[in-house]
């Protein structure tokens, strides 16, 4: 037996097990490869990778430790009594290489799969590899088999409604969150929306990040059933509930491969939905040639995806193809995308009428998921609903029972780009306007980002700002400066 020790590291979902190399229970000079482990003595067996430490200062030849998600999950205190075993290869190995051959999974083979995912079985490199197999081929049998797999079954039940409704955006649109805007709408009518949203990892930030400017987002099932109980509407950081966990973990290792394929992020977005108790979902599909989703027929296709998934798990989808070839809205950033959010729902006149617009059409289609609304009513009922105030109560009330954000500050670090010939905006680059953003700082601090003070369209004159750069860290600053430098992102033409 070892005597279990907390390794303060985080290895970003990978459990580690470490030995000291003087180890006497365990014959450590007898492991030439990358080696697997069980370690024992918690209320089930958790699998790591061990790596050998020879600093008897960090790690006693007596103890046994383990970084922080794994010593989370084995759920033992310090000085706990453990052993370990070499672990075999996960059940569903074989499963995985018929696919890595290139075969057609079952249901019950991508379920046997997540099952080993979830357990801990597989490392960050084995779900790699599956997500590199299977993204290589995809029937449409196997996306739905892949989102019955993730969605799991720890599920929300809204025992008390036959609607409950939710929108999500494909992404690769700066900006565009027209998502707290259709919750307060929808809500303000009447439908129940529990808004899952994500925080940001590799854009300027999420619905979640932006809405966190305003309110807590970090709240649990129970805490959402409430919420929706008295408001109708709640915006949630998904992370924070304990739903479609296998989801979570497949999506975080896609991240960090920088894969983004179409079928994978399908199964988890819907996974998640079916996780959440959603019965009724509009999906945002922007098109544009900066965009996540370049044509109107991949878009088509992707339309044609989800419908079939989602009559297959009776999942009512209404899959909208939208106009992504700019950024939406003014800000790039949370604390600036929440000011253009407030703006919307206050009825400004300075509203970013892109957002306005778009969020009204949106929230439309959702609330004529409602038998009592005839098709094309919900536009002019939604719009109702923000001009008279209504929307603005119910946002308030949720910030509030959610609880009040302290205010945030925008980054007082700030560079005008401006325009280098006069003309017209051509085109706006989502993608390097995005990643401009993120250079500044967005995806870390709230108060970075980009105010875009034109759009495509507008006249420009020699050195008028096209967008302001706000950071918070010097170095951000810097970096998305020399960034902005090489290319602006924006595209101006001579005509007039």
């Amino acid at each position: 037996m070892l005597s279990l020790k907390h390794i303060a590291i985080n290895s970003f979902n990978e459990n580690i097990a470490y030995l000291h190399k003087d180890c006497d229970t365990y014959k450590v000079d007898d492991i030439k490869d990358i080696t697997k482990v069980e370690i024992h003595g918690g209320a089930a067996p958790i699998y790591a990778f061990l790596e050998i430490i020879d600093d008897a200062s960090i790690l006693a030849p007596k103890e046994l430790g383990l970084n922080t998600e794994a010593f989370s999950r084995l759920n033992l205190p310090e000085g706990a009594n453990v052993s370990l075993s070499m672990a075999g290869l996960p059940p569903s190995a074989g499963i995985l290489q018929r696919k890595i051959a290139g075969n057609i999974l079952s249901s019950g083979e991508y379920n046997a799969v997540v099952k080993d995912i979830v357990a801990g079985r597989y490392s960050n490199m084995d779900i790699a590899s599956f997500l590199v197999a299977s993204g290589s081929f995809m029937t449409a049998a196997e996306v739905l088999s892949l989102t019955e797999a993730l969605t799991g079954d720890d599920i929300i039940r809204w025992d008390d409604e036959n609607i409950v409704v939710d929108h999500h955006c494909l992404g690769g649109v700066p900006g565009n969150k027209t998502d707290i805007i259709i919750t307060a709408i929808v809500a303000a009518y009447g439908l129940p929306m529990p808004k899952t949203a994500a925080r940001s990892l590799t854009s300027c930030s999420g619905v979640a990040d932006v809405f966190a400017v305003l309110a807590n987002v970090d709240v649990n099932e129970t805490k959402l059933k409430q919420l929706i109980k008295d408001n109708r509407g709640a915006i949630a950081d998904y992370g924070s509930l304990s739903i479609a966990s296998a989801s979570k973990i497949v999506s975080s290792v896609e991240r960090s491969l920088g894969l983004t394929q179409q079928q994978h992020i399908i199964a988890s977005i819907l996974a998640i939905k079916m996780a959440a108790g959603i019965t009724h979902l509009v999906l945002d599909i922007p098109v544009g040639p900066s965009s996540r989703i370049k044509s109107t027929s991949e878009a088509m296709r992707i339309r044609k995806l989800v419908e079939y998934v989602g009559d297959m798990l009776s999942l009512e989808i209404d899959a909208v193809i939208t106009d992504g070839s700019e950024p939406i809205g003014n800000g790039v950033g949370a604390v600036l995308e929440a000011r253009d959010v407030m703006k919307v729902l206050r009825n400004k006149k300075d509203a970013p009428q892109d957002l306005l617009e778009k969020s009204l059409f949106l929230a439309g289609r959702i609330l004529e998921f409602d038998p009592k609304l005839r098709g094309g009513q919900g536009y002019h009922v939604a719009k109702e609903i923000l001009s008279s105030g209504r929307a603005l109560e119910t946002i308030n009330r949720m910030i509030y029972a959610q609880g009040k954000a302290p205010q945030a500050q925008l980054g007082n670090l700030t560079r005008d780009i401006v325009a280098s010939k006069s003309g017209v905006v051509e085109s706006i680059d989502n993608q390097q306007i995005n990643k401009i953003g993120v250079l500044a700082g967005a995806s870390q601090y709230s108060g970075a980002g980009l105010d875009l003070l034109k759009k495509v369209g507008d006249k420009v004159e020699a050195g008028e700002t096209l967008y302001r750069i706000h950071s918070v860290s010097t170095h951000d600053f810097a970096f998305a400066n020399s960034f902005a430098d090489g290319n602006s992102g924006y595209e101006i033409s001579t005509r007039r």
